[in-house]
């Protein structure tokens, strides 16, 4: 079986030239009679050759999230630029996101129940992710096998493409993204909640201002009703959440700037609230709130497990802040079941992340055996302070992948393979040639 597909004309940016690909797929690839979707790429190839990139092999790239596009670019830049030395990009909007067929309020609203949507989001995992890549392959390359570059969650489903598909594969390439793999999702926030607390500390070391800083916030919130400009509700807890920031490169930077002019004449700032508000919605990828949880889970139901997993690290309560002299600590990519209250684009999808957080019916995502014996040439990144895919879970995978080479480093953070300049993609690929 292969996707229909509909291409539009190409364009050109420096140095290169773009090519817009949609393609129809099935919504359940078990069920491939009960519905389909489109899936949107973008072929990316360097401008000037004669053959218009025809001789260069394939490499698909999958987004980090869940929930979010594929990069829109502008020329050679970031990694892309290594990319074009060797390869022809195709820069996938994973289901559900960019230009491909939405998950949204509005497009979940036709679904008749919230069971109904649950079971419709089901299929948004990296499964499915996998099983769609499968179908735009063929279709592209003649059935060759392409290089696969995942970032976070798409290398997630990078390792599940080595599990379900490794005939498809000619390289794969991961940027912080090997999952553990038989964790559960209680299993990851026992090892991540402490590392956010670490992040935390190092952050007011940096910034001791900080402290009194995000406690006035604090406090601040605790006493009154605030707005936010989209109309979401900026609670204490929302509030403490902006800490996700901090496992990016320029995250605690971003933070400090976020909290240094918090207020004005004794009211937090339309300014300080209108970045505020972009941190926290959900706008641009409610997928990512939706299936987050899922994403990891394998058999039994995630029960909001981070949220009551929090419940073990008592530091992290905002209340023991607010009305005493503890430090305010912010938490990190973790999702809670009051944003489905605060945000307006989650509020009309509450009761359908409750089906998600409930459902116990999730099929496995990793084959250990089929890893284990793989013989895809195969590197990873593995960011030793990694905040959102921690070192403790990925070594061991790292391990449990035959022939996959990591390169454990403390030089970038989790956004390395975008921040680097291109340096971490030319290590991937000297590791998996064998090169480096």
């Amino acid at each position: 079986m292969t996707a229909d597909v509909r291409t539009g004309p190409a364009f050109g940016q420096p140095g290169t030239v773009l090519t817009d690909h949609t393609f129809t797929v099935p919504l359940d690839h078990r069920q491939p009679g009960a519905g389909q979707i489109e899936v949107f790429a973008r072929e990316v190839v360097p401008a000037g050759r004669r053959d218009g990139g025809a001789g260069l092999p394939w490499l698909v790239y999958l987004q980090g999230g869940p929930g979010f596009g594929s990069p829109r670019p502008f020329g050679r830049e970031s990694w892309l630029n290594r990319a074009l030395d060797d390869y022809r990009v195709l820069l996938l909007d994973q289901r559900g996101t960019g230009r491909s067929t939405p998950a949204s309020r509005h497009t979940l609203a036709r679904q008749a129940s919230p069971r109904a949507q649950a079971d419709y989001l089901a299929c948004f995992r990296a499964d499915s992710i996998v099983a769609d890549a499968e179908l735009i392959r063929r279709r592209l390359t003649g059935d060759e096998p392409w290089t696969v570059l995942g970032q976070s969650f798409g290398g997630f489903c990078t390792v599940s493409y080595l599990s379900f598909a490794p005939e498809g594969v000619r390289e794969a390439l991961i940027g912080g993204g090997l999952p553990g793999l038989g964790a559960t999702p209680d299993d990851v926030y026992r090892v991540t909640y402490p590392i956010v607390a670490e992040r935390n500390r190092r952050h007011y070391e940096r910034f001791p201002a900080d402290a009194d800083r995000a406690r006035a916030v604090a406090r601040h919130l605790a006493g009154h009703e605030v707005v936010l400009p989209g109309g979401g509700r900026l609670t204490v807890p929302a509030f403490q959440s902006l800490g996700r920031m901090l496992g990016a490169s320029r995250g605690s930077d971003t933070l400090h700037y976020l909290l240094e002019d918090a207020f004005t004449g004794g009211v937090l700032s339309d300014a300080f609230l209108a970045r505020v508000g972009a941190e926290l919605s959900f706008a641009e990828a409610p997928l990512y709130a939706l299936i987050h949880e899922a994403c990891y889970a394998q058999g039994a139901a995630t029960r909001w497990a981070a949220d009551r997993i929090m419940a073990e690290f008592p530091e992290f309560d905002p209340a023991a802040a607010v009305d005493g002299d503890i430090t305010f600590l912010f938490t990190g990519e973790m999702i809670y079941p009051w944003m489905f209250e605060t945000d307006p684009v989650l509020r009309p999808l509450r009761d359908a992340g409750e089906e998600l957080a409930q459902r116990d019916s999730w099929p496995r995502l990793y084959d250990p055996a089929r890893l284990a014996a793989s013989g895809v040439p195969a590197a990873a990144a593995v960011y030793y302070e990694d905040m959102y895919v921690p070192l403790a879970l990925s070594e061991p995978t790292a391990r449990a992948i035959r022939g996959l080479r990591p390169w454990i480093t403390n030089e970038y953070q989790h956004d390395g393979l975008a921040s680097s300049n291109g340096a971490v993609l030319d290590r991937l690929i000297g590791l998996a040639r064998g090169t480096a």
